[in-house]
């Protein structure tokens, strides 16, 4: 169920909400100039890692790996980016957003078993 349909759309939004929570702390966290350059340095830096680091033939993405990582590794990266941008949320004062956005995470993660058995054997 790792890769239906309605999960690869909702591992999609949660990405694009961890962009924007991770944007969120940024600003939040910071002030002056640091603020613009955290708001958008966050979510760039997931985003480039994100498209960057991935495991060869992983049929949930084009398969390509520029950077070919193992599986274990792929995953660490992606549930620190999500979880960093539900966290990003919460920071930001919008906490009932970030738990939801955590819950959402775990129930996408709950549905892809097959996904996370098949990335920790990579």
């Amino acid at each position: 169920m790792g890769n239906a349909w309605w999960n690869l759309t909702l591992r999609f939004l949660l990405e694009l909400a961890a962009l924007l929570g991770l944007g969120m702390a940024g600003w939040s966290l910071s002030g002056g100039w640091w603020r613009w350059g955290l708001a958008l340095a966050l979510p760039l830096i997931a985003a480039v890692s994100w498209g960057t680091f991935a495991v060869l033939n992983d049929p949930s993405r084009s398969g390509r790996a520029p950077v070919p990582v193992p599986g274990s590794v792929r995953l660490a990266l992606e549930l620190v980016i999500l979880f960093g941008g539900a966290a990003g949320f919460y920071a930001a004062s919008y906490t009932t957003t970030g738990i939801i956005v955590a819950l959402f995470i775990a129930i996408s993660y709950a549905f892809s078993f097959d996904r996370l058995g098949w990335l920790l054997k990579q």
